[in-house]
């Protein structure tokens, strides 16, 4: 199909018993979202659709709601892509396949006029955090992902709570500056892609930013969690530009 109305979401933050924010369900959103969404159009899901995951072949009620809510938007020919986060980095193609979705790479890439819009998580951009980039780089490591998904559920369960309390707890005492995006790893990025628009989330700090580049204009949007509201970008059919909507619950 030529020139889709695509939406980018990104930070759901989807787990299992989780409590409701200011009396909105988190998983009934997500779902009615999907229930909302036109036929024919393109689904990005820049990554943390999960809180968690430890490994495809948990099988828990949510995993599997989920699964099947997303494979019958093929149904409707809605196409699903999906770029790994920081906390669902482990989702594999075993998942995917169930999902009837597609696994994308870190960094990619849509034409958009004689431009293109560049498309990540966005972990990759907060360069001025070098432990966590030293941590993500180690954690990437193919061998030592196969080495984790190994391990009895039990054990996996308990290192990704340590891991999200430690977090947790460092990112506490981090400055916003150092935890948000480098500028110049911004440009840089988009330069590298030939693109005049960005999108990606990790950072929950829902915005749209004009820039320049070269003295050409630029956009930088950035999605938000869903623990503060329903958050995504859409695009138009034939638009050269995508809008941010961000339905606070708070």
């Amino acid at each position: 199909m030529n020139n889709p109305v695509r939406f980018f979401i990104a930070d759901i933050h989807l787990a299992d018993n989780q409590p409701a924010v200011d009396h909105f369900d988190i998983t009934a959103g997500f779902l009615s979202f999907l229930k909302q969404l036109p036929n024919q159009c393109e689904l990005y899901i820049l990554g943390d659709l999960f809180d968690y995951w430890v490994g495809d072949d948990v099988q828990s009620i949510l995993h599997n709601q989920i699964a099947d809510a997303l494979k019958e938007l093929t149904l409707r020919h809605i196409k699903k892509f999906f770029v790994h986060g920081n906390r669902d980095f482990l989702i594999g193609k075993h998942y995917a396949k169930r999902c009837d979705m597609n696994l994308l790479s870190d960094i990619n890439c849509l034409v958009n006029q004689n431009k293109n819009i560049v498309f990540l998580h966005g972990d990759l951009l907060c360069i001025d955090d070098p432990q966590y980039q030293k941590f993500r780089k180690i954690m990437h490591k193919k061998w030592l992902q196969k080495l984790f998904l190994l391990l009895p559920l039990k054990i996996r369960l308990k290192i990704a709570t340590k891991l999200r309390k430690e977090s947790s707890q460092h990112n506490q005492i981090k400055s916003e500056i150092i935890m948000d995006v480098n500028p110049k790893a911004v440009i840089d990025m988009m330069i590298a892609n030939n693109a005049s628009i960005m999108v990606h989330g990790h950072t929950h700090k829902p915005a749209t930013h004009h820039l320049y580049i070269n003295d050409e204009p630029a956009t930088r949007i950035v999605l938000g969690a869903w623990h503060d509201g329903i958050s995504y970008i859409k695009q138009e059919k034939n638009s050269a530009t995508l809008e941010l909507y961000n339905h606070s619950f708070k």
